[in-house]
């Protein structure tokens, strides 16, 4: 018997492609007029305070260059922090800073940069070097995350975050971003970082992949980052979806760190959330989408709604097991 198209398979496993996203969730979920809301830390930040929703604290800014020399020298008083463009994506343009040697800033890596350098860095990023769209841009700077312990040994360099997809008020899936040696500290999977499915119904890593392909361990320590519970997960999963309530977008992607002190925190959120989830997970997003979609409209407390993501991923599961 010939074997049918592969499109066919993919369709039958759930499978997600980007023109799907586009035509049937992005376009018709997510309003245009509220795309600045996500794609713009500092408009996240505030909104995400305005709701007592907790994120990393501020330190400083800079939307324009005669500005630069200003913001270092407000940072005068911190040992550590992370540079970031206001309206940069996939991890491109930021600078994790884990101290000082002498005059000089130490980076991820035992990396240094000088004063110079770093200012030369910023001053990209309000040229728009890292934007979204090319355009001029602002400069951030917030205070450095500390992974939680139980989540620290799994990574080389810096801070791991999970992903949480919210359609509809409704987690349907997610997975943490760990990042490695080659991603510089940086959780994110363009730049070299390890993608961890979560099973939604237990928490708990269940598959993994870097740069596509499956792996079963950090290749930087040889730790397992399989089975692995992903410490306050309820509390991940309540706050990506309240702030995902907030922002009056369907279709969005909440980055949450676990942090050591803070415990969950809200990083960014994203309106085109990657699709690169479902290899994480080894498993497709639309039964999960579709099954949110089969629901009668229910206004339903947040705890409610996460606790329906969960049953529907399971569902989900077992569906795609048999």
């Amino acid at each position: 018997m010939t074997p049918g198209p592969p499109w066919r398979g993919m369709r039958r496993a759930g499978v997600l492609g980007i023109n799907g996203r586009n035509a049937l969730y992005t376009l018709r979920c997510n309003p245009r007029r509220f795309y600045p809301l996500v794609d713009d830390k500092l408009a996240t930040k505030r909104l995400c305070e305005a709701e007592g929703i907790p994120v990393p604290k501020l330190l400083a800014t800079a939307h324009h260059h005669f500005e630069l020399r200003r913001l270092l020298a407000e940072l005068e008083r911190f040992d550590s922090f992370v540079l970031k463009p206001v309206r940069g994506a996939m991890g491109n343009g930021i600078v994790v800073v884990l101290g000082r040697r002498g005059d000089r800033f130490v980076r991820s890596g035992g990396r240094e940069i000088s004063r110079e350098g770093f200012l030369y860095h910023a001053a990209g990023i309000i040229s728009g070097l890292y934007s979204l769209a090319g355009h001029s841009d602002s400069a951030m700077v917030e205070e450095r995350l500390e992974a939680h312990p139980a989540l620290a040994g799994l990574c080389t360099d810096g801070v791991p975050d999970v992903r949480v997809i919210v359609y509809r008020g409704v987690p349907v899936m997610s997975m943490t971003r760990l990042p490695t040696r080659h991603s510089a500290g940086r959780a994110n999977l363009h730049q070299g970082a390890i993608g961890a499915g979560i099973d939604l119904s237990n928490g708990r890593t269940h598959h993994a992949i870097l740069r596509g392909k499956t792996v079963g361990v950090n290749p930087d320590s040889g730790v397992s980052v399989i089975g692995v519970p992903i410490p306050e997960f309820d509390r991940v999963l309540e706050i990506a979806v309240h702030a995902t309530d907030q922002t009056g977008l369907g279709y969005v992607g909440a980055d949450v760190v676990v942090d050591a002190r803070l415990g969950p925190v809200i990083l960014e959120m994203n309106a085109r959330p990657g699709l690169a989830i479902q290899l994480a997970n080894r498993a497709g997003l639309l039964h999960r989408l579709e099954a949110v979609d089969a629901l009668p409209e229910l206004a339903l407390p947040l705890r409610d709604r996460v606790k329906l993501g969960r049953e529907i991923a399971e569902r989900c599961r077992e569906r795609e097991a048999a």
